[in-house]
């Protein structure tokens, strides 16, 4: 059970949802791993686990004494969460009286699975905007017939090049209404968009009869799932992407995201003002930039993170951990930051405002840089060079903390999968006589060094993580077992609609439980969803 005492501050459930209907800011996190928190949460949850909070907190609740609501399942990290994340500076940190359980004991409904908010309102735009739709065996038909259609494939491009609609291209939620009218000139074109299940071929599918194209526009229903439960084949490995933008065009999708960001009540904001945003003692602001990742990296504003705007409407919670926090959007075309800004109004994010301009603001190259809650921990580092020259006889134990999807893929040989929050439990790990932490790019390992302190090992810090062993062309292994995993491999969550490997007992049941997503809505009261039913 949770070690919450009488001195630890509570934060009931009917404060919480009072607060989400209200409208005040407020950061409700599950500190559970993934999988957990898919089976059950409530809706405006954000799942940050334990073992991850001073590497992802700074960027999901960027304002220390925003009011934070922690809450676990009867596991014991919520205690654990609260000390962390008062030492990290947060001032207003509570617990969720009585945990998972007590929000469910209240009348909190109770979600599952992952990015619940925005597949929820997907069906709800469905259902307000009657959204069209073509079943798979009747797609599939006019692709054999030759009809004059184009498939639009709205997920990210790595995803679309793992299984997509044969023939289709990738062209990313954010990208639709900007590139269209290039890849389909034709009024007579008719155009499908899909996903892997239903929510982003609902929204691509509803940008595009938002962006006022005249051709006939079609969500492929149920997505590459549909087409896998109708027995169609896949493609693996396509790479076509969209087209080229023309000035007439990219005039065109301009004036009409402008027309539904102001029907939709967007609000602009030049650099002074930002300015005032940010300096605000009241105030959380997230910085997104909404373009694609390949143009982020050649050159973005400083402060700003990489939100790919249909991303960002698929999965809002990954970017944003404070419900009712003030967003600014910023492109450098005028469409995509209106259109993914028209959609997170409708989602009942208040406060969201597009940056008119880019003069005067400093501009910065490269990856995002990472953004943690503190400095990296000072700990004993070790190259690749020289693990790899240890000798294998000796008492050593290679920790690694990647996640398990990227351990699976490939880790150093011999090396052992555990999620953080084990470390100081595990056995094995208090007998070793040395100790070498590693993970994708070291940063999880220095974080997590200290934690080991009392074991009375030698503990070393992989230095560059396995990116730096895999770069210098040292061996890895593939699989994770019983005999490499020492935790329990659920920090991930086995999403139903991505991959090839899926049972279609667990596809029907996705599709299942998004048909009743409205209806838990209606129950959960929370949501502030608002579809523009006249654009």
């Amino acid at each position: 059970m949770n070690s919450i005492t009488s001195l630890q501050p509570l934060t009931t459930s009917e404060d919480v949802r009072a607060q989400l209907r209200n409208g005040v800011e407020i950061a409700l996190l599950d500190v559970r791993e993934e999988d957990p928190f898919a089976s059950a949460h409530p809706l405006f949850a954000v799942n940050l686990p334990l073992g991850r909070i001073e590497e992802r907190v700074a960027a999901l609740v960027p304002r220390l004494d925003v009011p934070v609501v922690v809450y676990d399942n009867g596991e014991g990290r919520t205690a654990q969460a609260i000390r962390l994340l008062r030492t990290l500076g947060y001032t207003d940190v509570s617990a969720l009286a009585g945990g998972l359980e007590g929000w469910r004991r209240s009348g909190g409904e109770i979600f599952i699975d992952v990015n619940v908010p925005s597949k929820a309102f997907g069906e709800l735009v469905e259902h307000v905007r009657h959204t069209p739709s073509l079943p798979a065996r009747e797609l599939h038909e006019r692709i054999e017939r030759g009809d004059d259609l184009v498939i639009l494939d709205a997920r990210r491009f790595i995803e679309y090049n793992v299984m997509s609609i044969p023939g289709g291209r990738s062209v990313p939620g954010g990208e639709l209404a900007l590139r269209v009218r290039d890849i389909a000139p034709s009024p007579a074109t008719t155009v499908v968009v899909n996903c892997a299940g239903r929510t982003r071929s609902i929204i691509g599918t509803q940008s595009l009869i938002n962006a006022g194209i005249p051709n006939p526009v079609y969500a492929l229903r149920n997505g590459t799932i549909g087409w896998t439960l109708e027995g169609l084949s896949l493609e693996h490995g396509a790479d076509r992407k969209g087209a080229d933008i023309s000035a007439p065009n990219l005039e065109a999708a301009r004036s009409r995201a402008e027309h539904l960001a102001g029907k939709a009540g967007v609000r602009y904001v030049d650099a002074v003002t930002l300015g005032q945003f940010l300096s605000h003692r009241r105030r959380t602001v997230y910085r997104l930039d909404v373009r694609s990742p390949e143009e982020y990296v050649e050159g973005h504003l400083a402060g700003f993170r990489s939100a790919p705007g249909g991303q960002l409407v698929q999965a809002t919670d990954e970017w944003i951990g404070v419900r009712h926090g003030t967003v600014v959007l910023t492109d450098d075309d005028g469409v995509r930051a209106r259109m993914t800004a028209h959609w997170l109004r409708q989602l009942g994010w208040n406060e969201v405002y597009v940056l008119t301009s880019w003069s005067g603001l400093p501009i910065e190259t490269g990856q995002e840089a990472p953004q943690l809650a503190r400095p990296l921990p000072v700990v004993e580092t070790i190259s690749v060079e020289k693990l790899a020259a240890l000798t294998p006889d000796r008492q050593i134990a290679i920790l690694d903390l990647a996640s398990s999807p990227v351990f699976r893929k490939g880790h150093i040989v011999g090396a052992c999968f555990v999620i953080r929050s084990d470390l100081a439990s595990q056995p094995a790990i208090q007998t070793a006589k040395e100790i070498i932490l590693v993970s994708p790019d070291g940063i999880a390992a220095h974080l997590a060094a200290p934690d080991l302190a009392g074991t009375g090992a030698r503990v070393r810090v992989l230095k560059g993580g396995t990116d730096a062993w895999k770069a210098a062309g040292y061996p890895v292994e593939t699989g994770l077992d019983e005999a490499t995993a020492l935790s329990v491999p659920n920090d991930v969550y086995k999403r139903p609609y991505e991959g090839t490997d899926n049972a279609a007992e667990a596809m029907q049941a996705y599709l299942d439980w998004e048909f009743g997503l409205i209806a838990q809505l209606e129950k959960d009261g929370t949501h502030g969803f608002r579809v523009l039913e006249k654009v």
